[in-house]
């Protein structure tokens, strides 16, 4: 990466609207990869209604923190609606599932330490 990039395809300094990086896609889930480094990556994902990611572990902590409609975040088992505006850190190795209640866009971090 260029020592004028900061984020994939963005340059420092320049003003970006997360929600404007990924377009949904009917019957689909979206992904853009933002940063992807040795301690940790930045991805943002956009999910049609109805899409999901089926149950899986990480090995590293995450942070799911939703831009716009709403999500089904099912952790170890227990099932939590996010919003808008909302957080869930996922512990590593937790098993978690993610469904749209409503398309919804999202933005994952994850470290790897």
């Amino acid at each position: 990466m260029g020592q004028n990039e900061g984020l994939k395809g963005i340059a420092k300094a320049q003003v970006a609207r997360l929600a404007d990086l990924v377009d949904y896609q009917e019957g689909s889930v979206v992904s853009r990869a933002l940063v992807d480094r040795k301690a940790g990556t930045v991805t943002l994902f956009a999910f049609d209604e109805g899409q999901g990611l089926s149950e899986h572990t990480a090995p590293y902590d995450a942070l799911v923190y939703l831009l716009d409609g709403e999500a089904e975040i099912t952790l170890s088992g227990k099932s939590t609606r996010v919003k808008e505006g909302e957080m869930v850190v996922i512990p590593a190795k937790k098993p978690h599932e993610l469904r749209a209640v409503t398309r919804f866009k999202m933005i994952l971090t994850m470290i790897r330490s």
